[in-house]
């Protein structure tokens, strides 16, 4: 039996509230909304989290983080200061550690004009106390971050638009106090880390090949290129989606963008990759109209959904999951 990430809660915007859907181990088809949040009138949300209780959410707008109850009681805030008025360009984001008790915000102050570097800030989920803060060598317009399954470690991917990718992991020190690491890479986009925890994926900037590293060292473990996976790379490239389906199969998806004498030929590929060996083990049919629909849960399922639309949840037929 492959071990699967735990329960989780997922979100999506709508008509001005936070949508939160639990993901369980047997629910599949369209999930129902489980928990409705209010933000504050006149926040403009960007990224939001929400706590397996459901009794609080997390979000950030332009300009900082909100922490609310349910009942819409604020438990704290943090302003980014100074003030930007720069409506484009920069994406605040949020994202829970894996134990809930610290909330962790990437800051693109590069990009909002604060005249400073970009951050990466740990707040006491109860206090909205800064318990840590990293300054980044980075302008970035946005960032993914990806909680570490077991360790409670966190991997950051800063989106600086054409000059690439930057990828930064946190994990506890000897000592309690966060370390910092950023890998020598400004060129790779993380997809995923493993269900298991024990490697990461990456997708080429230039999006000509997929790689998996082993974690926590970042060493490639190995790489495909468009060409491995059946497609001439004159035509097609590895999308930035995909990720793990279970601990030992990752779905790398391709694509192609119709032109000229094929204009509207577009199409996606999701292929899918046995991690253990490099092989490339058939394609998996996805129903989704984009390949950036695709979430891949780590326990042989996977959410489809635009980020107006509830998410629907399917299963690999040989990997569904049981109650």
């Amino acid at each position: 039996m492959n071990p699967v990430r735990p329960s989780k809660v997922v979100t999506r915007h709508r008509d001005g509230a936070i949508l939160a859907y639990v993901v369980d181990s047997g629910a599949l088809g369209t999930l129902e909304p489980a928990a409705v949040f209010r933000p504050r009138r006149g926040d403009e949300v960007v990224e939001s989290a929400v706590w397996p209780s459901l009794e609080r959410v997390v979000y950030t707008t332009l300009n900082g983080v909100v922490c609310l109850t349910r009942a819409g009681d604020v438990v704290w805030t943090s302003k980014f200061e100074p003030h930007s008025d720069r409506p484009h360009g920069h994406h605040p984001g949020c994202e829970l550690s894996l134990d809930g008790r610290s909330v962790w915000v990437f800051r693109p102050d590069g990009m909002a004009g604060r005249g400073g570097a970009d951050q990466w800030v740990m707040h006491d989920a109860d206090s909205g106390a800064v318990l840590a803060r990293r300054e980044l060598d980075t302008v970035g317009h946005a960032a993914f971050q990806h909680v570490h399954p077991s360790d409670g470690g966190m991997y950051l991917d800063v989106g600086e638009g054409q000059d690439g990718s930057v990828i930064v992991r946190m994990a506890a020190g000897a000592d309690g106090e966060p370390e910092f690491v950023t890998y020598p890479w400004s060129d790779r986009c993380l997809i995923d880390l493993a269900p298991d925890g024990k490697q990461f994926m990456t997708v080429d900037h230039g999006q000509a090949d997929v790689a998996f590293h082993h974690h926590p060292s970042g060493d490639v473990l190995f790489t495909l290129p468009v060409e491995a996976l059946g497609h001439d790379p004159e035509e097609t490239w590895v999308e930035w989606s995909g990720g793990y389906l279970t601990p030992d199969l990752a779905i790398v998806t391709v694509g192609r963008e119709g032109q000229g004498e094929r204009e509207g030929d577009e199409w996606f590929r999701c292929h899918l990759v046995d991690v253990r060996t490099g092989k490339v083990d058939g394609e998996l049919t996805i129903e989704a109209t984009s390949a950036y629909e695709l979430v891949p849960l780590g326990d042989g399922t996977w959410l489809t959904g635009t980020p107006d639309s509830d998410p629907v949840r399917q299963a690999h037929t040989s990997l569904a999951p049981s109650d």
